[in-house]
């Protein structure tokens, strides 16, 4: 009976790894590719949660920035127009009016297509990448290489 008593305590004794974790016994090939099988999965998901948090933040961030723009640009736009017909009125006293509306007209013009495209540039794709995923799939390619070789 103290035989049966010792074997039921040395089975009992046996500890399974927890995940990530790794013992002795189970550094051969099928114990590592059984640890590889629960870890994936649990990476893979960790990574799309990652990056999905990633997107959702610049497309917050992205949404409010153009809906501040969009604001103060129709504020700006009242006031520009109106300042835009003193230059023209100024400008007629001294010239034609049609003349001072048309130089007037293609200054804005100009001044308008330069901000057009330095806004243009803040719009590029770079912004909508999600870095921190890119860099954390990286690092995790990496450590696979690591270990399998």
């Amino acid at each position: 009976m103290s035989e049966a008593r010792k074997t039921t305590t040395t089975t009992s004794t046996v500890n399974t790894p927890e995940p990530g974790m790794r013992t002795e016994n189970d550094s051969s090939v099928g114990g590592l590719l059984r640890q590889l099988t629960h870890e994936v999965p649990s990476l893979v998901t960790k990574e799309l949660a990652l990056a999905k948090a990633e997107l959702s933040e610049s497309i917050r961030a992205t949404k409010a920035g153009a809906a501040s723009v969009a604001t103060g640009g129709a504020v700006l736009l009242g006031g520009f127009i109106v300042l835009l017909m003193s230059a023209v009125y100024g400008l007629s006293k001294v010239m034609e009016p049609w003349l001072a509306a048309l130089i007037v007209g293609g200054v804005v013009v100009v001044i308008g297509l330069i901000m057009v495209s330095a806004g243009k540039k803040k719009f590029e794709a770079s912004s909508f990448k999600p870095e921190r995923t890119i860099h954390s799939v990286n690092k995790d390619k990496e450590a696979v290489k690591g270990h399998t070789s």
